[in-house]
């Protein structure tokens, strides 16, 4: 993996995480995160692009000795995982905690991926016909859950005025596949790569 653009790709970051963190405090009445949750960090795929998992693995590299050899210890149990999984479900969708979770909480929290920054808002696709996506924490009691209808998994108006929030419940325009838009490359001057999950890419390390 070419490393060379990664000065270029954190830049980016900084400013993307910028304009999340704007988003986070505009629907900050509706967010229950906290630290020690990791709810978002447990049994998903976590798609990283190329980019992210070398910009993740500086991260890595930066934590004691100890600590590499606990997540990579993780990280060969999962593969070992994924390796019976597939034996009995060969089409299946193999599905883990995320190896860099430790104690419930990032252990490279600031080299995280993209998927992991925008988890909790409300996203919505421009080009789709398809309902705002509600983040699945909302149906556990923490984000947006206080407006959100349990039967129909939708916003309720009501609960809106009931609890009397300022600011609406919004969606925003951070599907994943949307984020790794071509004018970020160009604008920033590197190349996001290949998308594949997170363990797919330390199996191919």
């Amino acid at each position: 993996m070419d490393n060379s653009t990664i000065p270029n790709y954190s830049l980016f970051i900084q400013v993307l995480q910028k304009k999340i963190d704007g988003f986070f405090e505009n629907q900050k009445e509706y967010m229950e995160c906290h630290e020690g949750c990791g709810l978002c960090c447990k049994n998903a795929e976590f798609p990283f692009t190329e980019v992210e998992f070398q910009y993740l693995l500086n991260g890595f590299f930066k934590l004691n000795k100890k600590l590499q050899m606990n997540i990579m210890y993780r990280v060969e149990k999962i593969i070992q995982d994924k390796k019976k999984f597939k034996e009995k479900n060969p089409d299946g969708k193999f599905l883990y905690d995320c190896p860099f979770l430790v104690d419930n909480k990032c252990s490279v929290y600031f080299f995280r991926g993209i998927v992991c920054r925008t988890f909790g808002l409300m996203s919505f696709d421009p080009n789709s016909d398809e309902k705002s996506k509600i983040p699945f924490c909302a149906f556990k009691g923490l984000n947006y859950s206080k407006v959100i209808e349990p039967e129909t998994k939708i916003v309720s108006e009501e609960k809106f005025k009931e609890f009397g929030y300022k600011e609406e419940p919004k969606a925003f325009n951070i599907k994943y596949k949307n984020l790794l838009d071509k004018d970020y490359e160009e604008g920033f001057g590197f190349k996001f790569g290949e998308a594949k999950t997170l363990i797919e890419w330390f199996e191919e390390a």
